[in-house]
């Protein structure tokens, strides 16, 4: 039987894949448990367990907190109830909460505990049991008073929850408003002096503590509390109070709960997708209360519109949306403002790099944005959602750009571009920024009207010739138009190839279809008036015909090349400009030649006749009637359709605004002071938290660990004695009695750990030994001190190791390599730098289209747990395949030194990295999934299928994620390593590992991933009607769950010439200053025609540097003293004037100059950019302030007041 389940979810050859892999994992855990075996680690075992499926892990993480739930029940009734619903269905969630809370599994010492712990087991599901927010994020549930007397809950909250996600943190309210229904309680009461709280506090959550996802305006926000039926709670998170609302009787505390702010902003941001899953079953659950989402939705709307409060009007179909633009950063550039022409271009489609939150731009377009723009920066974009990380395609439409000789052309490739880009003037139109349906989709967003494009134009051309013939018969369209069959036949086949000029207007006039995308213009970018500027212009224009003769092989050809040349005006040549008409300039005239010149011909009667030599008088005639049908026309676009008699379409469409949001990264992870193990040396370690400054000292204190050894009777800090080998004996510490031997004694509890003072040479000498090494490493570093509950260090062995071999600890003992997250589906071998006859090794051996896989340039489908790492060898951080070979040797020498065992990856080079399994944990999460490398790329991006990424709870707006090699984190992970606090405990750690991908058991996201070649007609239809997007039918992977092909066969829309081909390191990273940064910033502000560089002035000053002036000044009015020597910190200054500790000096935290450093830019910036007055008044009052307290000086830091003149 189970074998016939799997045959029917997965291929023979997926099953043969996940079978290989479930090998190596076997093989890799056997050789760690024997290694674990020999008891030098803090457990005898691997402490990184397997889970077989979604419930066993959501068992897993709730027993944790209610170790008295019947497991196996618990289990069993989870998977009943995704039988019933679906996996993954929030229903499942709501009802295994309620019987939790009934208390069906087992009983629990009170009613408000199982409610508690019913809240906790739901949440857990949802967020699929790979999180710890439900435990350490959700904290309580209290029961409080209402204004009446009548009981309601508190849900209370911590920082942690944000690990859950926006969607799970804004469900836990529904979740716990589901259990107050089933039980009987009251709904929440907030009162006029709570609700203004509320506000407040997420104002100063914002503006002092950091920036939220989504900051709501308070309309939207004293909507929210008021019809909440539940109480958002939490402990105090930051030690500033709110500004104003404070001793609040149901409030316990004034300070600022980071908890609070984070779940009311998700709610507020993710109110779309509660109510569209509310929509289509609330009412079958009683949670009809929860319709006033829909009526916060239209003043969220008018909100993110800039604040109108009247009702948009019937056309008005969206709105702008300043969301995106509103928390700008210095230094990180706009590129387009909201809806405004010239921007981004909106094309719907999914390249095999983008999709999942992913959007694509051209090539040349990351060029010519002076390399701000690389794969993998995020983008803050206007719509659909957030935000969204950047790929390159080169099969969508790059810029248009005027030139410094005012010159107008498009560039098609990004080398190209990189070549004119010191002779760029103007970016008049940015490209094309493709963006998915199944975006669309996830976010509940309307589809917008795009641009005509070629895709849409194939769908249409399929459609006339059925309309026509009946069928899809080509021949006859052929014969009907004067059109090669072969040219109709390549449309059909690859919308993106383009027919030839004459092509395209034969089946216009033949048919009645639109004319070829590839031959329009942008005609709704101007006004009426200035078509007809452009129509008197071109009534004096000179038309010439030359041939230029060109060679072919042995053969000369000739081809005809038309020009229409006309006197440059300044006026009638910016209109031109806007429709992005390409021409050359001279001097005084204006060239307009080729294709160009031949559509504007066709386009215009009146060239035609200039062109044939027509009299004057028919050219004046001609021209007053093209001059009044402009006139009577609606648009532009209209009144060109009407005089060139052919059919155009608007090729504009929507622009999306956007903004630059975080750089790309790819690195290894380094805790504070980059240590190299667990492993505390106390104040002897000096600054740099050295061993060798320790052993220069002799002895170490630090809070440590008791063992004795039952053999030699020496005392030790290791579960192993370090002089005979023998297994110790713990002990512990009570204040009175001292060491014993049991965790209790008369007095208490007593701890596992006591301050030692111990010989650090004695350990290292042994360290030594037993590495059999004769010179250690010049530099090893430790921890100030053990944070975790036992104060358990590592085995110097391992640091001493790692120093050798150059990498770094995290927190739980692993080595950590973070990266950008991005997706893929499909690949060529050439562009991960994996020969063929490895990756048929690997189980790839066909191709995307069946044929057996021979060649590098070959399209291959990506298997879902596979991933291409980063490789680019010119970026600012050491690439993946050098650290991970690091790892590799440093894992094996550990093996052969430290446990006596063999050689594990036995690496000779980079490349023998390929094939190696690796553990993909994003932050926030407590569940690992296991992946396999399989090549690297030229970016600094984490390039695995949409469904890896969604078995660690992320998608690919910007979020990143991290590898561990797999024996890595098998010999050296130790859950009594983790820090002993909130957040630290469980999230960003492997607790559990998933063998196997399940897409029924990754987040939900995922399923709206589209994966069809290409898109209907209908599709584009709906969004001419700005149809939500669920009114069209598409091929998503949540239509695959339960088949094989949820696995395999996806499509894409869009192919990529080669994943490397953008900029792969963003400027943002290799600018040395912010100096540099900002110039460049305002550069592109002033060069791109979609921004107002003024306004962008103004949001730099306002949005950043205002605010780090204001902080930075209230910090140094509160600072610490900092000893140079041992980096020991003090509130107040000793009396003695020096470092108590060691003698040493001491300085301020927070230099003058840290505080004035963006004084002198912020006011050259506002009198460059002639800011508004109040603004300048700002920065004027603050500037008194900063000399009331330093006074005024003579002369100002050098170069500050000169960034921009």
């Amino acid at each position: 039987m189970p074998e016939k389940a799997e045959s029917r979810t997965e291929s023979a050859g997926m099953h043969a894949y996940f079978d290989e892999i479930d090998r190596k994992l076997n093989e890799a855990y056997a050789v760690a448990d024997a290694a674990r075996a020999k008891g030098l680690d803090p457990e005898k075992k691997v402490d990184v367990p397997l889970a077989r499926d979604m419930a066993e892990r959501v068992n897993g993480i709730i027993s944790a907190v209610a170790p008295q739930l019947n497991g196996s029940a618990l289990i069993k009734r989870i998977k009943e109830l995704e039988k019933k619903y679906g996996s993954l269905d929030w229903r499942v969630a709501l009802t295994i909460a309620n019987e939790v809370a009934e208390e069906k599994f087992c009983k629990f010492s009170s009613k408000n505990e199982a409610m508690e712990i019913g809240i906790r087991t739901g949440f857990t599901y949802h967020t699929l049991g790979i999180v710890s927010a439900p435990l350490e994020g959700f904290t309580e549930l209290k029961i409080k008073k209402r204004h009446d007397g009548r009981e309601y809950f508190a849900a209370k909250f911590a920082g942690p929850i944000r690990g859950a996600g926006g969607t799970a943190a804004a469900f836990s309210l529904l979740l716990t408003d589901y259990i107050r229904m089933q039980n009987g309680y009251f709904p929440y009461d907030a009162d006029e002096q709570e609700v203004d709280r509320y506000v407040t506090e997420l104002d100063d959550y914002h503006e002092r503590i950091t920036n939220l996802q989504y900051h709501a305006s308070p309309e939207e926000l004293k909507f929210l509390v008021q019809h909440m039926p539940v109480e958002i709670d939490g402990d105090p998170t930051e030690k500033f109070e709110v500004s104003k609302n404070k001793d609040l009787p149901r409030v316990e505390t004034n300070r600022i709960r980071g908890g609070v702010a984070l779940v009311l902003s998700m709610l507020a941001l993710k109110a779309p997708k509660i109510w569209k899953e509310l929509s289509k079953w609330g009412k079958e659950f009683g949670l009809e209360d929860w319709s006033f989402l829909k009526e916060f939705l239209i003043i969220q709307k008018n909100a993110k519109a800039g604040g109108s409060k009247d009702e948009p009007k019937e056309t008005a179909k969206i709105l702008p949306n300043y969301t995106f633009i509103s928390d700008l950063v210095a230094g990180r550039p706009v590129l387009t403002y909201p809806m405004a022409f010239g921007g981004f271009r909106l094309r719907y489609g999914r390249s095999r790099l983008s999709g999942y939150s992913a959007a694509a731009i051209h090539p040349a377009t990351m060029a010519v944005l002076k390399k701000y723009i690389a794969t993998g920066t995020q983008l803050k974009v206007e719509r659909p959602g957030k935000a969204a990380s950047i790929t390159p395609c080169d099969t969508i439409e790059g810029p248009i750009v005027k030139l410094k000789d005012e010159s107008v052309l498009q560039f098609n490739s990004a080398s190209d571009a990189r070549e004119a880009l010191p002779e760029i003037k103007e970016i008049l139109f940015l490209g094309d920024i493709l963006i998915s349906y199944g975006d669309f989709l996830d976010r509940n967003h309307v589809l917008v009207p795009a641009g005509y494009t070629e895709e849409q134009y194939s769908k249409e051309l399929e459609k006339k010739t059925v309309d026509l013939f009946g069928s899809l018969d080509f021949q006859k369209l052929s014969e009907l138009t004067g059109v090669r069959q072969e040219i109709i036949e390549g449309i059909s086949k690859n919308p993106l190839s383009r027919p030839d000029f004459e092509s395209a207007i034969k089946m216009s006039e033949k048919t009645g279809l639109a004319l070829h995308p590839a031959y329009t213009y942008y005609w709704k970018g101007i006004t009426n008036e200035q078509l007809k500027l452009i129509l008197f212009w071109l009534s004096s224009a000179k038309i010439s015909e030359e041939f230029l003769q060109e060679s072919e092989g042995t053969e000369a050809t000739s081809r005809r090349i038309i020009k229409i040349i006309l006197e440059k005006k300044k006026e009638e040549k910016r209109a031109i400009e806007l429709i992005g008409l390409t021409h050359k300039c001279a001097t005084d005239y204006v060239v307009i030649e080729g294709t160009n010149a031949d559509l504007m011909i066709r386009a215009f009667p009146m060239l035609s006749l200039i062109k044939s030599g027509a009299a004057e008088e028919k050219i004046r005639k001609e021209l007053d009637a093209e001059l009044k049908t402009a006139e009577a026309s609606s648009d532009a676009l209209e009144a060109v359709n009407a005089i060139s008699g052919l059919k155009i379409k608007d090729k504009a469409g929507i622009f999306i605004g956007a903004r630059m949001g975080r750089p790309e990264k790819a690195k290894m992870r380094e805790l504070t002071g980059s240590p190299h193990t667990l492993f505390p040396i106390g104040e002897a370690g000096g600054k740099m938290r050295s061993f060798q400054a320790a052993m220069d000292a002799g002895k170490v204190t630090s809070q440590l660990p008791i063992y004795q050894c039952p053999k030699c009777g020496a005392k030790t800090i290791f579960p192993v004695c370090e002089n005979c080998g023998s297994s110790t004996k713990k002990l512990y510490f009570c204040e009175i009695c001292g060491e014993i031997d049991k965790p209790k004694c008369p007095h208490g509890d007593a701890k596992s750990y006591k301050e030692q003072t111990i010989d650090i040479n004695h350990y290292m000498g042994t360290a030594i030994q037993k590495l059999n090494i004769n010179v250690f490493p010049d530099l090893i570093k430790g921890v100030r001190g053990m944070s975790n509950k036992d104060k358990i260090p590592e085995n110097l062995c391992k640091g001493i190791l790692r120093a050798k071999h150059e990498i770094y600890v995290n927190k739980d003992g692993t080595t950590r390599y973070d990266m950008t997250e991005l997706p893929i589906t499909h690949f060529r071998p050439s562009e991960i730098g994996t020969p063929v006859e490895k990756l048929r090794e690997l189980g790839y051996t066909a191709d995307a289209y069946g044929a057996p896989l021979d060649t590098p340039e070959q399209l291959v489908e990506i298997k879902p747990q596979d991933l291409i790492l980063p490789g680019a060898t010119y970026s600012m951080d050491e690439p993946a395949n050098e650290v991970l070979f690091r790892i590799g040797n440093f894992v094996d020498e550990l093996l052969v030194s430290f446990y006596a065992l063999a050689p594990f990856y036995n690496f000779k080079t980079k490349e023998d990295v390929v094939g190696s399994l690796v553990i993909g944990l994003a932050p926030h999460i407590s569940a690992g999934i296991i992946g396999r490398v399989i090549g690297f790329s030229d970016t600094q991006g984490c390039f695995a299928h949409p469904l890896m990424h969604a078995a660690q709870r992320r998608d690919c707006d910007g979020d990143e994620s991290c590898v561990i090699l797999l024996m890595d984190a098998l010999l050296n992970f130790s859950r009594q390593y983790l820090p002993d606090k909130r957040g630290s405990r469980t999230m960003d750690s492997p607790l559990v590992l998933t063998a196997k991908l399940v897409p029924a058991e990754v987040d939900d996201m995922v399923q709206k991933l589209d994966v069809s070649w290409s898109y209907p007609l209908e599709f584009y239809d709906a969004c001419e009607k700005y149809l939500m997007p669920g009114a069209v039918k598409m091929d998503t992977l949540g239509t695959r769950l339960g088949t094989e092909r949820q696995y395999e066969q996806m499509g894409f829309t869009h192919d990529v010439k080669s994943m490397n081909e953008g900029m792969n390191c963003s400027a943002y990273k290799t600018l040395p200053s912010m100096e540099e940064k900002l110039k460049g910033q305002m550069e592109l502000a002033e060069m791109i025609r979609a921004v107002d560089a003024v306004d962008v002035a103004r949001l730099v000053i306002e949005k950043h540097f205002l605010k780090d002036i204001k902080g930075n000044l209230r910090k140094f009015s509160i600072q610490q003293l900092r000893c140079v020597g041992c980096n020991t910190k003090f509130r107040r200054p000793p009396l003695s004037g020096v470092c108590t500790k060691c003698g040493g000096k001491l300085i301020f935290t927070i230099s003058k100059g840290f505080v004035l450093k963006y004084l002198e830019p912020s006011i050259s910036l506002a009198k460059k950019y002639n800011v508004p007055p109040y603004l300048k008044h700002s920065l004027e009052l603050v500037k008194r302030r900063i000399e009331g307290v330093f006074g005024k000086e003579k002369e100002k830091q050098e170069g500050l007041g000169k960034w921009f003149g």
